[in-house]
């Protein structure tokens, strides 16, 4: 029986990479396939944040942040709230994946040379008890190079496996079909696209130029999850959120389209959770869109205050940055799909981050000076950027201008300035001193007991209203797509499993494909800075398997 190669990944981003390389080490044979051209190579890793979760880092104890594997766990399995039976696996993933966090990650990855900025981010504080959603400490890494720089490792120790004849990369080809023989998939069928130059993240076409079919021991299915088709994420909208959000920004080029999954649980694939979804509700429309839709999350400090679309505070502890899908949940059930940030220039010179590589050149360029550089501008030059030419943004010296400009935004009257002010004004007054019953005040004050917060996080306590911390701005807050939360079943070698339990022969998956482990390792909610991470732990346990068992 002749093989073309002894593995074949379907998809060149991290996870894929990932798999590849495990495989270059192990000296087998591997065609890596992507349908975009090659100037994509990294896939969505490459548009990142680079964010990292571990567990009781160097850089966690050097800011005196006391982290444990069990605190982390019980933070974990507090956030996800597996309750299915489905869940069997991603809860074992979950533990392992805790472990590794809280064990070798950091090291493993900083022997290939990954770095990490020294001040530990907070994300998904939660807000409720112990055992409730969040993280109870700050864990979130950002990579040093933020995610080109986590995929320049991994893409060096794949080309280096075509230096040494091991891997070829074949991109613009689009897998259409996964095949048997003797009852092992090991046939992989497909179109392959007309070449394109096409910048990283726009559209490449879809226009065949010729087909092709591929034989191997193993196949690795890591092609991403559908952030980028918004029928799909319609259609597997969870019905406990409600009705979809007409109006969605798309926080992931077209190309992740999740097309890959379908075909693999025609092959006879368990596909679980396709309810879970994590979409972010601080979407802000690009002002200079690489992709169709193209939205950017804003990475929010704890001082700006949230209101629905009607002008009215969203409940505790629905704060910026405490609980995305509880947020998501409250905003679906207003009857509109969006909200809006108000705040002034002071929170947003300090607060405001904007997720993504290209939204972050000091962090991507690994430039101190560029970073020390930021920290001593008022406003960061891209946060600038959009103030000047974001649609979402409104800039007013006073408030009655404000809510105008808020309400011709959505060409909706739906706001009215006296119910903004009292809201406004409410708040403003419990910053007067120490004491205080409103609990999102309460969080900022906490916040800022953490060094990192308070250095380049949170702003000191202050009036919105106070005219020396102007001018005010308001944020038209979207859904903006980005993760599939589950995803293909499968055990802790990454072999995918049939509806049955048993594994599907000769094919593995890895990363968002896999949900990131096990079809749903994050369960219903996310902790940040575990999708980046996913993707490596799971695509190195894929490329581990797949060579022990082709071997």
């Amino acid at each position: 029986m002749t093989y073309d190669a002894d593995v074949i990944v379907i998809g060149a981003g991290l996870a894929g990479l990932a798999a590849t390389a495990e495989l270059v080490d192990a000296g087998r044979k591997v065609i890596l396939l992507d349908q975009e051209p090659e100037q994509s190579i990294g896939g969505q890793a490459h548009w990142s944040f680079g964010g990292l979760f571990f567990v009781d880092s160097p850089e966690q104890r050097r800011m005196r942040i006391k982290d444990t594997r069990d605190l982390a766990l019980q933070d974990w399995m507090g956030t996800a709230g597996f309750d299915r039976e489905q869940d069997a696996w991603p809860r074992r993933w979950a533990e392992a994946y805790i472990d590794f966090a809280a064990g070798e990650k950091r090291s493993w990855l900083h022997r290939q040379g990954v770095r990490f900025f020294p001040v530990v981010g907070w994300a998904e504080r939660g807000g409720y008890d112990a055992n409730g959603h969040g993280n109870s400490v700050p864990r979130f890494h950002i990579t040093w190079g933020t995610g080109p720089g986590l995929v320049e490792p991994f893409e060096r120790r794949v080309r280096a496996g075509v230096g040494r004849g091991l891997v070829q990369l074949r991109f613009r080809h689009r897998v259409t079909g996964l095949s048997r023989t003797a009852g092992s998939v090991d046939t992989v069928t497909g179109e392959v696209l007309e070449p394109s130059d096409a910048v990283r993240g726009t559209a490449s076409g879809r226009e065949a130029a010729g087909a092709f079919s591929l034989r191997a021991q193993a196949v690795i299915v890591t092609s991403g999850g559908i952030g980028g088709n918004h029928d799909l994420v319609r259609a597997q909208w969870p019905a406990r959120l409600g009705t979809p959000p007409q109006r969605m920004l798309s926080g992931v080029p077209a190309h992740v389209d999740g097309l890959m999954l379908g075909i693999t649980e025609a092959a006879g694939a368990s596909h679980i959770n396709k309810d879970r979804m994590w979409h972010y509700t601080e979407g802000i429309e690009n002002w200079n869109p690489i992709w169709s839709r193209h939205g950017i999350r804003i990475l929010p400090g704890p001082s700006s205050l949230w209101l629905d679309a009607t002008g009215r505070r969203l409940p505790v502890p629905l704060f910026p940055g405490f609980d995305t899908l509880g947020t998501l949940d409250h905003i679906m059930k207003t009857g509109h799909d969006h909200t809006w940030f108000v705040l002034n220039q002071r929170v947003i010179g300090k607060e405001f981050g904007l997720s993504g590589s290209e939204q972050n050149p000091d962090l991507t360029g690994r430039s101190v000076r560029q970073v020390i550089d930021r920290a001593r501008q008022a406003v960061p030059g891209p946060v600038k950027a959009f103030m000047d030419n974001g649609a979402d943004f409104v800039v007013e010296r006073d408030l009655s201008a404000l809510v105008r400009g808020m309400n011709a935004v959505t060409k909706e009257d739906l706001l009215d300035e006296a119910t903004v002010r009292d809201q406004i004004v409410a708040r403003d007054r419990e910053i007067a001193n120490p004491f205080t019953k409103d609990l999102q005040v309460m969080a900022i004050h906490g916040a800022r007991k953490y060094l990192g917060d308070k250095l380049i996080r949170t702003a000191a306590p202050h009036r919105i209203l106070d005219p020396a911390a102007g001018p005010l701005i308001a944020v038209r807050l979207s859904i903006l797509t980005r993760k599939s939360l589950g995803g293909l079943e499968t055990d802790l070698s990454s072999r995918v499993l049939t509806p049955e339990g048993e594994p599907l022969p000769g094919v593995y998956a890895a990363g968002e494909a896999a949900g990131f482990g096990g079809g749903g390792v994050h369960g219903y909610r996310a902790l940040e800075g575990t999708f980046l991470g996913g993707c490596v732990f799971s695509g190195r346990a894929a490329g581990r398997a797949a060579a022990r068992a082709v071997g």
